[in-house]
This record gives structure tokens, sequence and C-alpha cells, in this order.
């Protein structure tokens, strides 16, 4: 049993709608067995009373993440970036997705640890950033002032209370992760034989993060629910993980469903969608059909989540760039960015697509703006021997 406890430097921040806490690689075991445990130990997993209480995790899939930035070796990158997902009530860390929300984060993280030189006074800095889960790029347009990240703006951002400075980011050619292809089936359209429901068409892809695309109303939804509601169904939630895990084996991601629940819970994502529709969101706030182009509700570890994952608007977007998917009926017709409706509000992003000179689809682009800001700098003390 440990009996003292051992202080590591730690950053918690706020990505997106998302936070986690931060680390400079080097100040943790470079083993990966032993640095996973002092992570979980930091955030307080496992806690089979689902609180965290005697951790720095937030108890939901959005505040439960861990991510390590150290200079990069990569040509043409400034900072790697590995993120880590943390189950709540298992002794588990999913390293095979992105968090796309604290990415937002890593740019400013990453010029507050003096890791970027070069940053402009004021104007906006440039980070490029290695996405280590996944082998992709992103580029990070920081808004600078004096010297120092810009955290303070009138950037509102749905499913964050307060304003902030708008940070840009660009994921660059953000398909093919995990030497995964963009369509990992080689379709467009795929047809899940899930038990319990019977077949349920979908797209799956692999933008941002392997996501898997179902019409809302396969699982009785009509795309307007908000998730207390949501997450109160505990065999709606069991539907749910069908389809996800039925669409891992597809996508050859697991074995088999049982496996996907067990080791992947991460990935891939679960987004189901519907026809826009007016509806109320979270804090009250009234949104109009026709401010959107796609409703969205989407799942992450076992959850509805409580706005959309930055990665699950990657991919959604990638999948209404492409023709045939189920969400390219959807596409903006004058083109600009695609408005996806979620519990918080709306979200837009951009899509650059194209052909190869075989014929081949490919993402070029996906850009999306976030917000971040450090939330607490100091140490955070893990018992030693976790």
């Amino acid at each position: 049993m440990p009996t003292e406890s051992v202080a590591i430097a730690a950053t918690l921040m706020r990505g997106g709608t998302s936070k986690g806490l931060f680390f400079l690689r080097g100040d943790l075991p470079a083993e990966p067995a032993a640095r996973d445990a002092l992570l979980l130990r930091a955030i307080g997993s496992p806690d089979p009373y689902g609180r965290h209480i005697d951790g720095l995790g937030g108890a939901t899939s959005s505040t439960s993440k861990v991510v390590l930035v150290q200079r990069s070796a990569q040509s043409g990158c400034d900072v790697d970036y590995l993120f880590g997902q943390v189950a709540i009530e298992q002794p588990l860390i999913d390293w095979s997705g992105s968090c796309g929300n604290l990415a937002a984060a890593v740019g400013p993280f990453a010029l507050h640890a003096g890791l970027v030189g070069g940053a402009p006074t004021d104007g906006r800095a440039t980070v490029r950033i290695w996405q280590a889960n996944l082998g992709q790029r992103i580029v990070a347009h920081v808004p600078m002032r004096g010297g120092r990240v810009q955290e303070m703006g009138d950037f509102a951002l749905d499913g964050v209370p307060f304003a902030a400075a708008e940070i840009r980011l660009d994921f660059l050619d953000p398909a093919g992760g995990g030497g995964l292809p963009l369509l990992p089936t080689g379709h467009v359209r795929d047809t899940l034989d899930v038990p319990g429901l019977g077949p349920v068409e979908a797209t799956l892809i692999n933008a941002g993060n392997p996501t898997v695309i179902a019409p809302a109303a396969a699982l009785g939804l009509a795309g307007t629910e908000l998730p207390r509601a949501l997450n109160a169904d505990a065999a709606l939630l069991a539907r749910c993980e069908a389809v996800r895990a039925q669409a891992a084996v597809a996508m050859g991601l697991a074995a088999s469903a049982e496996q996907a629940t067990r080791e992947r819970p991460a990935t891939p994502k679960l987004a189901l969608v519907a026809l826009p529709a007016g509806y109320v969101a979270s804090d009250g706030r009234a949104v109009a059909a026709a401010a959107l182009d796609v409703l969205v509700r989407m799942v992450s570890m076992a959850q509805f989540h409580h706005a959309l994952p930055g990665t699950g608007a990657i991919a959604l977007a990638a999948a209404a760039a492409l023709p045939g998917t189920l969400l390219a009926p959807w596409r903006p017709a004058q083109g600009g960015g695609l408005r996806m409706g979620h519990p918080s509000g709306c979200i837009e992003t951009e899509a650059e697509a194209g052909q190869d000179a075989g014929g081949a689809w490919q993402i070029r682009r996906v850009s999306v703006s976030r917000s971040a800001r450090r939330l607490m700098t100091g140490q955070v003390w893990v018992p030693s021997g976790a």
C-alpha cells in the first residue's frame, strides 16, 4: 500500500466543449503500464461510484481525458499530441482515437510551455501539431496579444457558458488515421445486422475518428431529444452500443462485438442523424430548424454527449462531402459549412474534398472554430506506486 504521494506537473485545460489534464510527456514514466497507472490515479479511475471523488476527472466522457504533449520529431510539426480517453468505472485508458475539442487546447498549452518558438507578439501564432494517436496533422491558429496567448474574447461556443478567444483549427487530410481507410468497408453505405434491432443502414467513415453514422429513427429517436433523458434509458444505451460494436467489427477494429465493448469503448463513435427540426437546447434556448442542415445526437463512452465531439464533427462534415453517404443529401447546396444541431446548440464545419488521380475520394481539410483556456496549473498529487 502506498505510504506517500508524488507530485507531477499538470495543467487542467478546457478545449472546446471538453476539458482534460495536460502533461509534458517527459514528466511521466516512459513505460506504458506505469504511465497509465499514474494517469488513472490522477484522474481518479476506476471509481465504482462513478464520481471521480479521489481524482481530477469530471466523471463524464467529456471531462475524463488526458493529453500528453512534447516537442515533435516529425518534419514540419512543432509538437506531438497524444490523447487518452479515460474510462470512469474501469481501469482503462483508450489510446485508439483523438479528441478534436481538446486539440484546440494543444496549441495554447505548447505556447505556454515554451515548446513553440517564433510566435508573433500580436496576431495569430501558427502551431503545427502531430496527432500521434492517428498519425495526422492539425494546424492551430492561436490568437496572441502582448507576447502571450490571448484567452479572453467574444467568441461564443454552444456548450460552453462563457465567451473566449476564437482558435481556428485546420485538420489536414483527416482520413486514414490508424491505418484505416476513409471508407473502411469500401462502401459509402452499409447495412449492419444488429442483434435485437435487425438491419440498420449506416455510413462507416474514418475521419477525425472512426465513426458510424446511422439514422436516429433506427433507434426510435427523432433527433431532438436531450442527453439527460436519453442517458436515463438503459435499454436505449444498450441498443446504441450494439450498433456501435457491430460497426467496429464491420470496420475491422474488433474481432467481435464483445471485444469492441470490452476493449475499445472510445472508438468508433456513434452519430445518430435526422432531418432538421426545431428544438429546445439544454440551456433553454430555442434552436430553429432553418438554422441547421442536420440534427445530430452522438454517443461517446456509452453516454449521449452533451454537445458534439470535435472529431465527430469532422467525421460528419467529411461524410457530407462524399456522394452517396447518409449525410450527402444534407450537404449545403451553395457550399459553406455543414450546420449540425446538437443538444447544446449548433456547430459549423467546413470540409474540402476531392478525388485523386485514380478517382478515389479524399478529405483534404476540415476546419472548425473552437476556444480554449487554462483552468489550473500546478501539481497533481498521485500516491506513489500507483
